[in-house]
């Protein structure tokens, strides 16, 4: 208990530390929420890491999907390293960083209000992204219950409340810059407690070449060794979950807003193989455990206590000081991605929603302090609605909390992609992405919750869960966003191509000789 008590108190002091040592980097609102743009590679990088894994993935989905596809889960971590953060930083990073600095954008909505020429779809993205990511944080909590109760046998209570206060705390002093420092120092805790903790699960089996034997004698019904099978049992599911996890982060606010951040060009190149190391590392070994979960627990636990209880069922015969370590993991994940939405929703809604219905704009002195006002709200809100939820097990809050995911990438994967790379993206493809992924999330959730029921082997398929539907979001987004625009070519913005022109630079090349044709 004293080395748990110890390490808990050494992580607090270092975050505390940071948002002391950060708070004159956030003065302004460029400073607060961006940094002021000059953030290096690797602070960037983990940023991105540590915000894309939490709780969530760690206790949540590495248990129920490590249940579900067995060994390979593993696919889940690899697709979320490779198409989640390899091609995002590739494909996204350098257009999304040159484009938005051109436009003076600071988050996602303000990028949409300005690319499209729409105050409209500013309030709106905006509306969206704080609807949507609060129940994603309270989510964060959850994770937390069962690790803590059996390390410390603390109330969840205490749990959510000390997380919130301490994350409000270095994000209310130092802004942006302390939220990525802190996340530098908590991926590190994560690179190192991940590979330890992996090792000291499996040696509980002789190793990992027994506990492969092991798992391929757990039955299933569909062939024998199916949990240690290439693609697990269910090919086709793991295909949805992999798409929804990995595609997922290209429409995220508080994804895509690393890249705002990034000092330079050189920056992005470097940044993208730390980001995806630490992904192959983190999700991979994060999956990769959960793979090996029916050895530790079996089916009438999981049914009476949930997927939640996988994980921490792995973790408790693990000695103390593995058992502190994994508790500063699971922390630093969680502490690292709640900073990274509270930031991302405070801002949204300070700059791209308040700032846009008042009849004058807010002096930096008001903006600063709506900024640091509404990260100790969105904190309060989250932390309350994570306690309901788990005293009162409220249904609906739970299904919306699956379903926030899909909603904000489904509404705005499409255009933001098409935004940085197509000139001829109209105004009425982006109304339709906002409105059909918003939509389509919402009957899912009512079917969910059984107010609704849907009939047909297509519909069936496409609201089977919110994985599904939230993949037929996204997927279906690109294609409607440029059918439409094609069709509403008149809502094209009418000075698309200057937006454009920050991506040429003219270079003037001095010569020794000059040849000249004769002609």
């Amino acid at each position: 208990m004293a080395i748990k008590i110890l390490l808990l108190l050494v992580f607090f002091c270092v975050f505390i530390g940071v948002g002391i040592y950060c708070r004159k980097s956030s003065t302004d609102v460029n400073g607060f929420v961006l940094g002021g743009r000059t953030v290096g590679p690797w602070l960037t990088a983990f940023a991105y890491g540590t915000s894309y894994f939490s709780a969530v993935i760690f206790v949540g989905y590495a248990g129920q999907f490590g249940w579900s596809f067995g060994v390979a889960s593993t696919w889940i971590g690899l697709g979320n390293a490779f198409i989640g953060s390899l091609l995002p930083w590739v494909l996204l990073g350098r257009r999304t960083r040159i484009q938005t600095q051109h436009l003076g954008s600071k988050t996602m909505p303000e990028y949409f209000g300005q690319r499209y020429k729409s105050p409209a779809f500013k309030v709106i993205a905006s509306a969206i992204t704080f609807l949507f990511l609060i129940p994603y944080t309270a989510s964060l909590f959850n994770g937390l219950s069962r690790l803590f109760r059996m390390a410390f046998d603390v109330d969840y209570s205490v749990c959510v409340i000390g997380m919130a206060v301490l994350t409000a705390v270095y994000v209310i002093v130092g802004g942006y810059m302390a939220t990525a420092i802190n996340d530098f120092i908590q991926g590190i805790v994560m690179l190192v407690g991940i590979v330890a903790v992996i090792g000291a699960v499996l040696a509980k089996h002789g190793g990992f070449m027994q506990s492969l034997i092991a798992m391929s004698e757990v039955e299933s019904d569909v062939m024998n060794g199916a949990y240690v099978s290439f693609f697990g049992p269910q090919p086709f599911y793991l295909l949805v979950v992999v798409l929804l996890t990995s595609l997922g982060t290209w429409g995220l606010p508080q994804m895509v807003g690393k890249f705002y951040a990034i000092k330079n060009e050189h920056s992005i190149k470097i940044g993208t193989f730390i980001s995806t190391f630490f992904a192959v590392i983190v999700a991979g070994g994060c999956y990769f455990l959960g793979g090996f979960g029916r050895l530790f627990t079996t089916q009438d636990v999981v049914t009476a206590e949930g997927f939640d209880s996988v994980v921490p069922t792995m973790l408790s015969g693990l000695s103390d000081f593995l058992i502190a370590v994994v508790l500063i993991l699971v922390l630093s994940a969680s502490m690292s991605t709640l900073s990274s939405l509270v930031l991302t929703s405070s801002s949204t809604l300070t700059l791209d929603f308040i700032g846009q219905l008042g009849k004058k704009e807010m002096d930096e002195k008001k903006k600063m302090l709506c900024l640091r006002v509404f990260v100790a709200i969105f904190i309060v809100i989250s932390a309350a609605i994570a306690i309901v939820q788990a005293k009162s097990k409220v249904t609906f809050i739970a299904q919306l909390m699956g379903i926030s995911w899909g909603a904000l990438s489904g509404a705005f994967l499409a255009p933001f992609l098409y935004g940085l790379y197509w000139k001829k993206t109209s105004k009425a493809g982006v109304a339709t992405s906002f409105a059909f992924g918003t939509i389509v999330m919402i009957i899912q959730l009512c079917i969910s919750l059984g107010w609704i029921s849907v009939s047909g082997p297509v519909l069936s398929l496409i609201f089977k869960n919110s994985l599904y539907s939230g993949v037929f979001c996204m997927l279906a987004g690109l294609v409607l966003v440029p059918l439409v625009s094609i069709l509403t070519g008149k809502t094209v913005p009418e000075d698309a191509d200057s937006m454009f022109t920050c991506f040429n630079r003219t270079v003037y090349v001095h010569a020794k000789t000059s040849l000249e044709d004769d002609k």
